[in-house]
């Protein structure tokens, strides 16, 4: 059984310094945060934003690629949770057939956000790693939720996209 989930915001971990994508459910009762990489907290969050670049980044260019070839999103679904790590698949529809690949939830994510596709996440995923609404955010954190979220974001007022070409 899968939940549809939205991207609701990105976080930076406070211990760790590390981005984390919040996805919560429709009703706002299921909050998922998945700890990402920085690369991918920026392509997410600029695709959120609606922020204009001048040269495609990588999840751009793979969303333009299946224009191309005729294929679209039909949907992302986070799969499973192992260890720690969690697991996605891009549900791709082309002209003659469906086709399943395996991808990174930030990948994943950064992708839907793009191509407007449905995030899913399975029951199993949300029984093992979701946390309640107000666990995420109670009256004493609040404030250092919203500092590390303007530190982010003054972050990638200052990035550059070719930052991340190698």
């Amino acid at each position: 059984m899968l939940k549809e989930m939205r991207v609701a915001g990105i976080t930076v971990d406070p211990f760790t310094n590390t981005p984390i994508v919040i996805l919560k459910d429709l009703e706002e009762k299921d909050v998922l945060p998945i700890w990402i990489g920085q690369a991918e907290a920026t392509a997410i969050l600029l695709a959120v934003e609606g922020v204009p670049l001048k040269r495609p980044m990588t999840h751009d260019l793979l969303k333009d690629v299946l224009e191309t070839l005729d294929t679209y999103v039909e949907r992302v679904e986070i799969t499973r949770v192992e260890e720690g790590t969690f697991y996605a698949a891009i549900i791709l529809r082309g002209e003659e057939r469906t086709r399943v690949v395996d991808a990174r939830p930030s990948d994943s994510i950064a992708l839907a956000v793009r191509t407007g596709a449905p995030i899913y996440v399975s029951e199993e995923v949300l029984a093992d790693a979701a946390v309640s609404d107000e666990s995420i955010v109670d009256s004493d954190s609040e404030d250092d939720a919203e500092a590390e979220i303007a530190r982010f974001r003054e972050f990638l007022d200052h990035v550059d996209p070719e930052d991340f070409t190698s």
